[in-house]
């Protein structure tokens, strides 16, 4: 999600054209059909209940993204790891029939030193650097193959929780926003490149069908324009110029980069997404899918201070003009998913305008947006 220089909350835990004609109202409400399958999902900011899940999968949503965070799963080198609260959101998804897309994130104190993130004034912290050598690394990659074995293909989760039906998960995501100095202090394109080569090893070395997709890098973080060293972000196209540049051999160790291309305005997404579809072309690896795993608005009171704040009526409209810009451009874009942040309102103070992201209001009372939604990826809004 974006970050503002006052966001204190979820990193430091790691993490306009009016509807004027019936003609435009069809354009901005394609058939389900005219995407791949398993096209569309949210992000939820809570665990959802069974019910609330059941709910959006009626509605069209077909996948989950959540976090891993290793820190939170293993915040002892010494003790085993603690997976009930990824059990809990892995479970509901499954009852609920909704996929689950895994974003692997965070490092304990243990393997990597925390820092504190330039500009917040000690109130948010991050891992220093990526977990990309020497120790850290094997112990990353060691817990990778641990989720893999509990929640891949045969895994264990799977086999002592016989009632829940199996939906393995295949394809993970590594990292979240690596580009960006809230997930990592020091961002640096060349020690991700390591990262994902690492990560790729160890989670096909339990599930070589596996698929990797890179973490949702930010498109353009105001804090890449800083001149200051080392950088505080990159673009989004920038960080992976450098990352196929200081890796060689990178392009085998993925099957798929991801996208947060987050605008105070939809009409701005077509150049974010084309830069880094040029990134991809220069590098011989065009034919790589893209999933944008965040993008949102929210329906707070629109303020000054705060761009994506649209009021209930605008974040309809920012919805409907991106889902149609992104639908009508699925195919040449390699559009393979779009995650909505997020599925319900959370609170403010976990990101800039995570109060008023969601599809649904305190209570699961569905807006507006989750309306508009359901048109697009072909369910019932009840």
């Amino acid at each position: 999600m974006p970050r503002s220089r006052h966001h204190v909350g979820r990193a430091s835990r790691a993490l306009l054209l009016p509807i004027a004609t019936v003609l435009t109202v069809l354009l901005w409400a394609p058939a389900a059909g005219a995407v791949p399958a398993k096209f569309w999902g949210v992000v939820p900011q809570n665990v959802p209940t069974p019910e609330q899940l059941t709910r959006a999968h009626r509605g069209g949503v077909d996948s989950v993204r959540i976090p891993v965070f290793w820190n939170a799963v293993q915040s002892s080198q010494e003790g085993l790891p603690e997976w009930s609260g990824v059990d809990a959101a892995i479970s509901r998804a499954a009852q609920a029939g909704v996929d689950v897309l895994p974003y692997i994130s965070g490092a304990p104190a243990w393997a990597v030193p925390s820092g504190i993130v330039p500009g917040t004034h000690g109130l948010a912290g991050a891992p220093k650097r990526l977990p990309a050598a020497g120790a850290a690394a094997a112990a990353w990659s060691a817990f990778l193959k641990l989720a893999v074995q509990r929640y891949g293909p045969g895994g264990a989760f799977w086999s002592t929780h016989a009632s829940i039906p199996p939906q393995p998960i295949r394809t993970w995501q590594i990292w979240n926003e690596e580009n960006f100095k809230y997930f990592v202090v020091r961002p640096n394109p060349g020690e991700y490149g390591k990262l994902v080569r690492a990560s790729s090893a160890a989670i096909k070395s339990v599930d070589p069908g596996a698929k990797i997709l890179l973490g949702g890098l930010f498109a353009r973080p105001n804090e890449a324009r800083f001149k200051v060293r080392p950088p505080q972000a990159y673009f989004a196209s920038d960080f992976l110029e450098q990352m196929y540049k200081r890796t060689p051999g990178i392009k085998s160790k993925f099957d798929g980069i991801a996208l947060h291309p987050y605008t105070s305005d939809y009409r701005n997404l077509a150049p974010d997404i084309e830069e880094v579809r040029t990134v991809l072309k220069a590098n011989g690896d065009a034919g790589k899918g893209l999933w944008i795993t965040e993008l949102g608005w929210s329906s707070e009171t629109p303020n000054t201070s705060d761009s994506f704040a649209k009021g209930v009526k605008g974040q309809v409209k920012q919805l409907k003009g991106g889902f149609s810009l992104l639908t009508k451009n699925q195919a040449k874009w390699r559009l393979r998913g779009v995650y909505w942040f997020s599925l319900e309102d959370g609170t403010p103070e976990a990101c800039n305008f995570c109060g008023g992201a969601g599809l649904f209001a305190p209570g699961f009372v569905p807006k507006p947006a989750w309306k508009a939604y359901v048109k697009f990826a072909g369910g019932s809004v009840g």
